[in-house]
């Protein structure tokens, strides 16, 4: 099992921000992401948009820093991966 975090490359409220995401669990990744003090209204549906400040903690603390298409990637195989056409529906 393995928390994957990407590039902080989106711009929003004033920052830059990544996705962490959990290539086997949703438990894994609120669990990391509650040990970091990453709230749990920054969880959509898949994923957790984390701010690029707190990469390097994250990192330091077990996160796999990847490229985007390897985080969707590992993400599509985990069968976490929720589509767009479906997040409307959710």
């Amino acid at each position: 099992m393995a928390v994957l975090v990407d590039d902080p490359i989106w711009p929003a409220h004033g920052r830059l921000w990544a996705h962490m995401v959990s290539d086997e669990s949703l438990d894994e990744l609120h669990v990391f992401a509650q040990a970091h003090g990453i709230p749990r209204r920054a969880f959509d549906l898949d994923h957790y948009d984390v701010p690029a400040d707190s990469l390097r903690a994250l990192i330091a603390d077990g996160a796999q820093h990847v490229g985007g298409k390897q985080l969707v990637r590992a993400l599509i195989a985990s069968g976490l991966r929720i589509p767009a056409r479906d997040r409307k529906r959710l």
